[in-house]
């Protein structure tokens, strides 16, 4: 329990592109939006037992590539999307910076992962990232969260990058067998 008295939930922080929809670059337009297959089905299942958050970085606006309105088009549109299909996205965290700027928001900075537990009333130690990044699994293990790799997006791409170790599934939806085990 929080000091508040609050009970503390578990969470899931989800990467965007790659993970729930399609990798297709610097996404600045909705209408290029394809959820992944079974992932909108996964979500629906995780959401019961998991408050969900979108954690992105998005290094096209500081590259000159997008803006931060089209960033924010996008994320209205996928957690739009998965709201009427019954998936709450509690907040998307975006970081807008090249990895060169050393920023603290980039994964796999713990930032916004403590700014949820603090905001949402998280229990980081029971929850989980989910990306097709090393840095997505290197995320959760900054806050002794669990990490899964999905093979979808980049991950076959940087699969060698990742600690053996590590937990890995085809897809989000493949990941779901993980989450029972836990």
């Amino acid at each position: 329990m929080s000091s508040t008295g609050e009970q503390l939930r578990a969470a899931i922080f989800l990467d965007r592109d790659g993970t729930i929809i399609e990798d297709v670059g610097h996404l600045g337009d909705p209408r290029m939006v394809t959820f992944l297959p079974g992932a909108v089905a996964a979500l629906q299942r995780l959401q019961k037992r998991f408050t969900l958050f979108i954690v992105t970085n998005q290094s096209g606006v500081a590259k000159g590539l997008l803006t931060l309105d089209q960033v924010a088009t996008v994320n209205a549109y996928v957690t739009g999307e998965l709201a009427s299909l019954g998936v709450p996205i509690a907040q998307v965290f975006v970081c807008p910076h090249a990895r060169s700027d050393g920023c603290e928001c980039i994964k796999p900075k713990p930032y916004f992962l403590n700014l949820a537990a603090r905001e949402y009333a998280i229990d980081l130690k029971r929850s989980f990232t989910i990306g097709d990044h090393p840095h997505d699994v290197e995320f959760a293990h900054s806050v002794g969260a669990t990490g899964i790799y999905v093979l979808t997006g980049h991950g076959e791409k940087h699969r060698k990058d990742v600690d053996p170790a590590s937990l890995i599934a085809p897809s989000l939806a493949e990941a779901l067998p993980l989450f029972e085990r836990q």
